[in-house]
């Protein structure tokens, strides 16, 4: 964007002021949280913009995302990109500790990790001094404005990948269209997730060529890592048993899910259900709630093994769900009975799992779709539907074959989707190799 639009407007103005002044109490806010969660000193100050690795000699291409999803939707990106230009190097940045641990256990060749400065003028500027990102990749809704700016002024090429904004953000926005314009007019690219987010965009005051309506990342995301050790043994625990998965649920949701179990135990007896809670801090809640349905469980953080007896297994672990979703092929996906938006069900899809959400998945509703048309997902409204959809599917065999057939030709979409993004992503941030074949024509 030319003129007005690229001068910093007052309101971003007095955003740099106010972030200067609580820029000390954010900090010591941040620290807490990070050394409550076992966070090193030297890596606490990488929000501070102090680097903990140098950097890599060559081209950088940096990725930002907010937390644990965010992150692990852009490692395939990452991968692929890593094919295509054997060159370059990369960074991903990421706010929280959690997203930390798991980005580290899957970490693509030639990438690091750290934490994101915190968005005032110290931390922006020492961060961008060592690293030089000759690319930078925000992902979903992160729009730190400062960061934003500081990247542009030195002629970083800018994207924002998956963009999603919400209604109360996108009326927000509207309602500062000067300081929409300046920042969107500092991004060549918006990949969004939907046509909706698009035109949001376009409104707020991104050049539509600029922006191309696209599809949910977390949805071409590679399939989450097994432990084929663990998942032996616990077959072996298992036998012969039916098995069902409730993942990534939440509070409200836990009550729902451990009243259709009980209902579905008149019919299977020997029944177990694989309790995943969407944040494993909360383990001592669920149990809580297990035991007082009078459930007989066994806790995986603490070692305990899968007996004839155990009617719950509580997998409150991080970093093991592709091994629970190996194991069985019914999936209930949490953060959807609830008002929170729903989870990515591709993740169960690539295990070949049928998949069953409730209502309320709507940061996934174009994801979902094609997988409930098909028949590959059904949504449910309580623990009544959700019982009758996992009896059906443990009663008829056939029926939840041809559910997860349809799960996986909807997963098999998702590789000419992943081609797109990397290809337009290489072209507008000019990532391009001399033999690159987008380089020429």
């Amino acid at each position: 964007m030319s003129g007005q639009t690229d001068r910093p407007t007052l309101l971003y103005k007095l955003y740099c002021g106010l972030t200067s002044i609580i820029g000390p109490v954010a900090w010591r806010t941040v620290r807490r949280k990070l050394e409550t969660a076992g966070v090193s000193p030297e890596r606490q100050k990488e929000r501070l913009g102090y680097p903990s690795q140098p950097r890599p000699k060559g081209r950088l291409i940096w990725f930002h995302a907010a937390s644990v999803g965010e992150s692990l939707s852009v490692l395939s990106l990452i991968n692929r990109l890593g094919d295509r230009l054997p060159d370059a190097e990369f960074l991903i940045t990421s706010g929280t500790p959690t997203s930390a641990a798991l980005i580290e256990r899957r970490m693509p060749p030639r990438t690091r990790h750290q934490f994101p400065p915190l968005d005032t003028g110290g931390p922006v500027r020492r961060f961008l001094d060592h690293w030089r990102p000759d690319a930078g990749v925000f992902v979903e809704s992160e729009i730190w404005p400062r960061l934003i700016v500081e990247s542009a002024n030195r002629e970083i090429p800018l994207a924002l990948l998956n963009a999603r904004l919400s209604d109360k953000s996108v009326e927000g926005w509207r309602n500062r269209p000067k300081t929409a314009r300046f920042l969107l007019g500092k991004f060549r690219l918006f990949l969004t997730q939907n046509e909706k987010t698009a035109a949001n965009l376009i409104a707020m005051g991104a050049k539509k060529e600029r922006v191309h309506p696209g599809t949910n990342l977390k949805a071409m995301s590679d399939p989450l890592p097994v432990d084929e050790k663990v998942l032996g043994t616990i077959r072996k625990q298992i036998a012969h048993r039916p098995v069902w998965i409730a993942s990534s649920t939440h509070p409200g949701e836990e009550e729902a899910v451990l009243a259709a179990h009980r209902q579905l135990l008149k019919q299977w007896p020997d029944l177990l259900l694989i309790l995943i809670p969407r944040h494993p801090e909360r383990r001592d809640d669920v149990v809580d709630l297990v035991r007082n349905s009078a459930l007989e469980f066994a806790l995986r953080s603490a070692k305990q093994d899968i007996i004839t007896d155990t009617q719950v297994y509580i997998a409150d672990t991080l970093g093991e769900t592709g091994t629970w979703y190996a194991l069985c092929p019914i999936v209930f996906l949490g953060g959807s009975l609830k008002e929170i938006g729903g989870h990515n069900p591709f993740e169960p899809a690539q295990a070949r799992a049928a998949v069953i959400t409730g209502p309320g998945y709507f940061n996934f509703a174009e994801t979902f779709a094609p997988l409930i048309k098909s028949g590959g997902a059904v949504e449910v409204q309580d623990s009544t539907g959700l019982a009758q959809t996992v009896a059906q599917w443990l009663s008829d065999s056939a029926a939840l074959d041809a559910a997860r057939a349809a799960t996986q030709s909807c997963v098999n979409t998702q590789e000419t989707a992943l081609d797109d993004v990397i290809r337009v992503l290489c072209q507008q941030l000019d990532l391009k190799k001399v033999t690159d074949p987008i380089s020429s024509g």
